[in-house]
């Protein structure tokens, strides 16, 4: 026959009384009050059907009954407690993993890695590279950063970052071939795409209100790379007219190394945190209240050109 298990909190606020000798010292421990460890101990005498403590002085002491669950339940609640603080010890331990696209990673989050650690040191941050430039939750990783558009994946908490900004750069010495008045004109002059990327260039073209067909013939023509790491360095090296997120070629506009003659659009894409639904907040939150400060710190600004 099968017998029902009294509560867990009964047991507790019982464990600690006995252990400790005193009702009162139980309710400190527990954090709650003298009456609630009472009417605890009081619902266990009635759910055995006999007094588990009896009153010596102004004291308790344990009845036989009492003695009996005790030896049992000290053994368990002390195994229970290591299990805890055994755990609590090795989730503390375990490196957040962030798994991050190597363009975004290369070009923003590497600069900063040491502020980060410095900031966040208990978050033993270790950065991979994600497997795709699709956003989502690789099997390795803790979290994902990345650049994507609505709608969210399901199952995931995602943090919203910042809105992206998208704009065409060129080399200073390309840049002279280019009049800022008029974007068309990059159309006699190589484009430079990325596959991860496809939508960019027709966002970028559209809200410059230049023809989509012309757009194509041109991309047709041009050069295509499998990472925007390389499509910036391919812009850098003066091989054509690169599209890509404002994010990324901010330090080298302000350098001169690259030049956006049409300044900036916001696309429908969000820079995100992503996390699995059950990820440890006490970790993952202060990751992305960094994050958001670093990119609200006032370095993105869509006029520079």
């Amino acid at each position: 026959m099968q017998h029902s298990m009294p509560p867990l909190s009964a047991l507790r606020a019982f464990e600690a009384t006995a252990r400790l000798g005193s009702v009162t010292s139980a309710a400190d421990e527990l954090s709650v009050t003298h009456g609630a460890i009472s009417r605890q101990l009081k619902s266990l005498d009635e759910h055995f059907g006999v007094p588990l403590f009896a009153k010596a002085g102004r004291g308790l002491i344990l009845t036989p009954y009492g003695e009996q669950l005790q030896s049992g339940l000290s053994e368990a609640f002390t195994k229970l407690r290591d299990s805890c603080a055994t755990l609590k010890r090795d989730v503390e331990e375990t490196p957040f993993t962030l798994a991050c696209p190597g363009s975004l990673l290369a070009r923003w989050l590497i600069p900063r890695l040491d502020r980060l650690h410095r900031e966040l040191p208990e978050l033993k941050l270790k950065v991979v590279v994600s497997e795709t430039e699709k956003p989502g939750i690789q099997s390795d990783a803790s979290a994902t950063l990345a650049f994507s558009e609505p709608p969210w994946p399901e199952k995931l908490e995602v943090f919203e970052l910042m809105a992206e900004h998208i704009c065409a750069v060129v080399s200073p010495q390309l840049a002279t071939h280019i009049d800022s008045n008029k974007p068309e004109t990059l159309f006699s002059n190589t484009l430079l795409y990325t596959a991860s990327r496809p939508q960019a260039w027709p966002q970028w073209a559209n809200a410059q209100g230049l023809e989509l067909a012309q757009l194509e013939e041109a991309l047709s023509k041009g050069q295509g790379f499998d990472h925007l790491y390389y499509l910036m360095e391919a812009a850098v090296a003066g091989l054509g007219i690169a599209i890509a997120p404002r994010l990324l070629v901010e330090d080298d506009l302000k350098s001169g190394r690259l030049i956006a003659p049409w300044g900036s659009i916001e696309t429908p894409a969000r820079l995100c945190l992503w996390l699995p639904s059950q990820t440890d907040s006490r970790r993952s939150e202060p990751l992305a209240e960094w994050l958001k400060r670093e990119l609200g710190d006032g370095v993105l600004n869509p006029e520079i050109t």
